[in-house]
């Protein structure tokens, strides 16, 4: 009996200290951006599966957005098409699109809704052309001062959230391609699932955005030192955006939007670690970087300790 005591306690410290956090968090929206190597390892898709179906049995509200990058650059190259990338973008002629709403639409989304539907009859898989949820124009990055053509990237114009709080209401878990509707010309755009991510929890008023990624957060001074930043102001994120590395730059874009438009926190966390997205919002330590808005109570009660 007091071996099983002994060895049941730990199990026990655990829930009661996720307790307060899922006060805190129940009912309210969390939108969590996959992607990474938890997109392609077996056993971190599997992992994060878990996590998400434990929120919403928790009492939480998930939304999944995703993109596909290496499974579309995979299938780019069976259809003897090239990957090219300016300014960190894809370059999407329309032979491209169609291999990119394939895959969005067809594979990477249909396998994630799968692993989350071993769990019960939860997930429902979304593009951003269903019920006008994504609309988008055309995107024209500027290189050198000059506007460049990358094809059929969009740029986010409108988000229609009544289809995803819909499926909410209903219980389950909206999973959604960042694959967005023409405003003008009735095609479809890919656009960033980053900044997809955020644009749907600010329409959404998340409680917080989760962005998985292959590192451990934001660094103080990456290559020079691999600390971490543990939280940030969204003043203070904006200052080190210019420095950033360019695949750094949509994630932390999304997480200043995301928390400049009402969503609390902003979190980007290693999708290499398993159930990541369980110890960073139901730990007191978190795993990653926090990005809140100026005036946040977790601010000010620093403040008030300094």
């Amino acid at each position: 009996m007091s071996t099983r005591k002994h060895t049941a306690l730990p199990k026990a410290q655990i829930l009661i200290e996720a307790l307060p956090w899922l006060t805190r968090h129940n009912g309210r929206v969390v939108v969590v951006k996959f992607g990474g190597n938890a997109m392609v390892d077996e056993d971190l898709k599997a992992a994060f599966a878990q996590d998400v179906v434990f929120l919403r049995q928790a009492g939480l509200r998930p939304v999944v957005v995703h993109g596909g990058g290496p499974q579309i650059s995979a299938q780019l190259d069976r259809h003897g098409l090239v990957s090219e990338f300016k300014a960190g973008l894809r370059v999407t002629t329309p032979e491209a699109m169609d291999v990119v709403r394939m895959v969005l639409a067809g594979q990477v989304q249909r396998e994630l809704v799968g692993l989350l539907n071993q769990h019960g009859p939860l997930a429902v898989g979304l593009t951003g052309e269903d019920a006008h949820t994504i609309t988008a124009i055309k995107h024209q990055p500027l290189i050198d001062g000059e506007l460049v053509d990358i094809g059929r990237v969009g740029e986010i114009t409108r988000i229609d959230s009544g289809a995803i709080e819909a499926l909410l209401e209903d219980g389950r878990i909206p999973v959604i391609s960042s694959i967005a509707r023409a405003e003008d010309d009735g095609h479809v755009y890919n656009v960033n699932a980053d900044t997809a991510a955020a644009a749907l929890a600010a329409a959404l008023g998340a409680e917080t955005l989760m962005v998985l990624t292959d590192v451990e957060g934001l660094y103080v001074d990456w290559p020079n030192s691999d600390e971490v930043i543990s939280r940030l102001t969204a003043t203070q994120l904006e200052k080190l955006l210019p420095d950033l590395s360019s695949g750094m730059v949509p994630k932390m874009e999304g997480c200043l939007f995301a928390v400049r438009n009402g969503v609390n926190t902003a979190r980007v966390i290693d999708g290499r670690v398993p159930h990541s997205i369980l110890l960073e919002i139901f730990t007191d330590e978190g795993i990653g970087t926090m990005v809140v808005p100026d005036g946040h109570p977790l601010v000010a009660q620093e403040q008030g300790e300094a």
